[in-house]
C-alpha cells in the first residue's frame, strides 16, 4: 500500500485515493467488431485488445488501484471457430512469456481463475510460472480469467463444501456466505467495487456473478482495443460521484 500511496501522490488524478475503487473488474468487449468495421481479421483485434491490457494494467499500477480483474476467455468462448481460438491461446502464451518482466518491473502479481480442462498443457505451464515468478510482487493484483464461467464457479465451490461435509469438516448449519466465497477461485480477493463493460453491451456475460452483488456498473460505447488510459479515468471519476448504499438509505447528513 505504501508503493501505491507514492504512486498516486504525485498524480494529477482529482480523484483521491480513498475514492477510487480498490478492484476493479473488466468485461472486455469488442474486439472483433473492431476489427471487422476495419476490413482485418479477428485475431488483429484481439491482438490489439492485448495492447489495451498493457495499458489498462499499468495505468491501474500508477492510479493506486489494488486489483485489476480481466475477463480473458469465458468457458463460453470455446464455441468460437477453431482458428480464432488457436490464435487467442497464442496470444495467451505470448502474453505469459513477454510480460514477465514488465509485471515484475512494476511489481504486479498475477493470478489466473478459471477451470483448467481445455488450456493446453504447454500454456497451462507458463501461466503457472508467471503466477510464481510475480508471486513476491506487492502492487496490483492481476487477476485474469481463463477458461472462467461464474455458475462453473459456483458448481465447483458447491462440490467443495459437499466433501467437507461428508468429511466432517463442516456441518450444514454453518454453511453462510463466507463459507461459500471462500470455496471460490477468488478466494482471499476483495470483491469488485467497480465493473467496466466496453461495447455498449448490457449483460453480465456469466461473470462474477456472486463477486459483483454491489459493484458499481460502468458502460461505454468505446470497443476494447480502443480502451485507454483517459476512459479508465473517466470511469473511476464516474465511480467516485456514486453513493453506495449496499441496500441501506443514504445519508443525507454528508
Amino acid at each position: 500500500m505504501t508503493q501505491q500511496l507514492r504512486a498516486s501522490a504525485s498524480d494529477p488524478f482529482d480523484v483521491v485515493l480513498e475514492k477510487r475503487p480498490r478492484h476493479i473488474a473488466v468485461i472486455m468487449d469488442g474486439n472483433g467488431r473492431w476489427a471487422r468495421r476495419r476490413g482485418l481479421p479477428r485475431i488483429e483485434g484481439h491482438r490489439h485488445g492485448a495492447n489495451s491490457v498493457r495499458r489498462v494494467t499499468e495505468e491501474c499500477v500508477r492510479l493506486g488501484i489494488e486489483q485489476l480483474t480481466l475477463y480473458c476467455l469465458s468457458s463460453e468462448n470455446w464455441k468460437r471457430p477453431e482458428e480464432e481460438l488457436q490464435a487467442l491461446m497464442g496470444l495467451l502464451r505470448k502474453y505469459m512469456l513477454e510480460e514477465r518482466e514488465n509485471l515484475n518491473e512494476h511489481n504486479i502479481r498475477v493470478d489466473i481463475i478459471g477451470r483448467r480442462a481445455g488450456i493446453p498443457s504447454d500454456i497451462s505451464v507458463e501461466m503457472d510460472k508467471t503466477i510464481e515468478m510475480t508471486r513476491s510482487n506487492t502492487g496490483l493484483r492481476l487477476c485474469l480469467a481463463v477458461n472462467y464461467g461464474a455458475r462453473a464457479e459456483i458448481v465447483d465451490a458447491v462440490k467443495l463444501i459437499v466433501q467437507d461435509v461428508k468429511d466432517g469438516k463442516i456441518e450444514p448449519e454453518d454453511l453462510d456466505e463466507g463459507v461459500i466465497g471462500s470455496n471460490l477461485y477468488t478466494s482471499g480477493m476483495r470483491d469488485p467495487d467497480l465493473l467496466i463493460r466496453t461495447a455498449n453491451e448490457m449483460r453480465l456475460s456469466n461473470f462474477l456473478l456472486w463477486q459483483i452483488s454491489y459493484a458499481e456498473v460502468w458502460i461505454t460505447d468505446r470497443e476494447w482495443p480502443d480502451f485507454d488510459e483517459q476512459l479508465l479515468r473517466q470511469a473511476i471519476s464516474d465511480y467516485a460521484k456514486r453513493r453506495r448504499r449496499f441496500g441501506g438509505l443514504p445519508n443525507f447528513d454528508e
